[in-house]
């Protein structure tokens, strides 16, 4: 994995956040995450587009609010790593 992949995934939040979006069978609302985590949505979209930057998720704009998934064109080691921490 990358040095952005591992940087991203070393905050415990993102990490958790991760972990959501990979259990998760279809995208998650940025509206979902402020309630999970009981973070302002400021705070949930910074750590969202840190994830983004790291190439982890993709997001989809509907409306005013924004869709996460577990990105698809994820490198296999980057997928194990995965599969070992969340």
């Amino acid at each position: 994995a990358s040095v952005e992949v591992l940087k991203a995934l070393a905050d415990p939040t993102r990490l958790q956040m991760v972990g959501v979006l990979k259990r998760s069978t279809r995208p998650v609302c940025i509206c979902d995450f402020t309630a999970a985590f009981e973070l302002s949505q400021p705070t949930i979209s910074h750590h969202m587009a840190k994830l983004r930057d790291a190439g982890l998720v993709d997001v989809t704009k509907v409306g005013i609010w924004a869709y996460y998934r577990l990105a698809g064109h994820l490198e296999p080691k980057t997928r194990a790593l995965l599969d070992v921490l969340v």
